[in-house]
């Protein structure tokens, strides 16, 4: 019998609908991966026998015809989210105790169209990495691992590596500079952050309030279209949320991209890019020619300032909304007597880790008197160069086509990313441009480098244009041929 943990959601909802097996079936066989898969970290907290208790409701609803879009579907969630009496962590001891008592929207929109829980998965502590290995938790394995571990990328790296080895059908990820992409690119999974205000940010941990987004990570892009039909929606909760209307994802995977211009932003190019993903960013080009797509290239002339941009606006926004955790409300306290200034010290020097600790010294840094006009005030008018950038390209093609990352899977600590920080956030450099500017992406599978390992190539699309996007990734899919793990 196929191993229906293989299976792609589409696949699954179809087996589900035609009783090939149960919800309760397909969970079991999800709790069984997750043990035999520990070995990855990939969730902090399982919820198994809820699980179990979600899918004999789906099971029931199949019984009777009242089943919903994603009934019986076991998902992964990252612990970013919050989630009704279940622990949430955001990766971080200052929160390792914390139950939430209500849920967020996100995860509230997959319960109602019958998405099942396994449970909460790892990420970079507060999303804060790009490796997943600043959890308080440890660090999430690739599953594309040989010799050496691997990481899976982050911050949404345990929902990439349960994803990978079958852990979950998919899971929810959040992307402030990359954190959905990346880890699909290195773990050779699809994933899409869509336009910003498009997934209410309701009940998820903030990072960086102006550039965080929610969407899904899964096995290809039909899953990832049938997931933010899901996620997405307007939520008066949220005062980013955008009030306009959700198509049917699904509807674009068959579209003809005849006609359609692909830009490739000679930015992207520089030199020294390494060979291999030149090339398969050469023979994507050639894929979508082939379809009778028109190639141009474009120019983002403010490319080079984004990550410069994006290192001074993150870190303020984060020093701004992490000022909440002071060890008086909820989360971790630190232990002794003292003045209220010593618990305030303790609590936030134990309970945040190095990452988090620099990021707020940092954002605390350019927003402090004397240094806010020379540091946020200019990177918040970088910010909007970068994006009329994007909107002038926008008028010469209909997606942009380039690579995820630079590079692919590294070992868990390297000494060359681990030493100077620079080095990692480096890797963002495909990836940032999008958020600050506020704009849909995904990426998807290319092909795998010479040492067997995913590399990832990055569309981007205009402003609640997803469509677009997932008409043209299906193509590229069809054309790549990728082979899952």
């Amino acid at each position: 019998m196929t191993d229906i943990t293989k299976l792609t959601v589409y696949e699954q909802l179809n087996g589900l609908k035609k009783k090939d097996f149960t919800a309760v079936e397909l969970t079991i066989a999800y709790a069984k991966k997750m043990d035999e898969g520990r070995k990855y970290n990939a969730y902090i907290t399982e919820c198994v026998d809820q699980a179990i208790d979600q899918a004999k409701d789906s099971d029931y609803r199949y019984a009777n015809g009242t089943n919903r879009a994603l009934e019986g579907i076991p998902l992964g969630i990252k612990d970013l989210f919050c989630t009704k009496n279940i622990r949430t962590t955001a990766a971080s001891h200052i929160l390792d105790n914390f139950i939430p008592p209500y849920e967020s929207t996100v995860t509230q929109h997959l319960l109602d169209d019958g998405a099942v829980f396994l449970g909460k998965l790892n990420l970079d502590e507060f999303a804060m990495g790009g490796s997943n290995e600043t959890s308080y938790f440890g660090p999430a394995i690739n599953p594309w691992s040989k010799d050496k571990d691997l990481v899976p990328g982050g911050s949404s790296g345990g929902s990439a590596a349960a994803v990978a080895a079958h852990m979950c059908s998919a899971a929810t990820g959040t992307d402030t500079g990359g954190s959905i992409r990346e880890p699909a690119a290195f773990c050779g999974l699809t994933g899409i952050k869509p336009t910003y205000g498009r997934c209410s940010r309701y009940g998820i941990v903030a990072f960086a309030s102006s550039l965080d987004q929610a969407g899904p990570i899964a096995q290809d892009v039909r899953d990832c279209a049938l997931l933010l039909q899901s996620m997405s929606g307007f939520d008066a909760k949220d005062s980013t949320s955008v009030d306009i209307a959700v198509p049917d994802y699904t509807g674009f995977l068959n579209g003809d991209i005849k006609g359609l211009t692909i830009g490739l932003p000679k930015e992207y190019r520089p030199e020294g890019l390494n060979p291999e993903i030149a090339a398969y960013w050469d023979k994507a080009t050639e894929y979508l020619k082939a379809r009778g797509a028109n190639v141009k290239e474009i120019s983002l002339p403010h490319t080079k300032y984004a990550l410069a941009t994006y290192y001074v606006l993150a870190p303020a926004e984060a020093s701004s909304n992490l000022a909440r955790y002071d060890g008086i409300r909820y989360g971790f306290r630190a232990q002794g007597d003292g003045h209220l200034d010593d618990l305030y010290i303790n609590t936030r020097t134990q309970g945040f880790g190095a990452e988090v600790r620099r990021r707020i010294m940092i954002g605390t840094y350019v927003l402090s008197a004397g240094y806010y006009d020379a540091y946020y005030l200019k990177a918040q008018k970088m910010r909007r160069l970068i994006h009329d950038d994007f909107m002038k390209a926008f008028k010469e093609c209909d997606v942009i086509l380039t690579p995820t990352s630079p590079i692919t899977a590294f070992p868990i600590g390297d000494e060359s990313m681990l030493s100077d920080p620079i080095n990692m956030y480096l890797n963002d450099v495909f990836t940032v441009s999008v958020n600050l500017a506020g704009l849909p992406a995904m990426s998807l599978p290319i092909g795998l480098s010479e040492n067997g390992l995913p590399f990832g190539m990055q569309l981007i699309g205009k402003p609640f244009d997803e469509g677009t996007i997932f008409n043209v990734a299906a193509k590229l899919e069809a054309d790549a041929k990728f082979e899952r793990k």
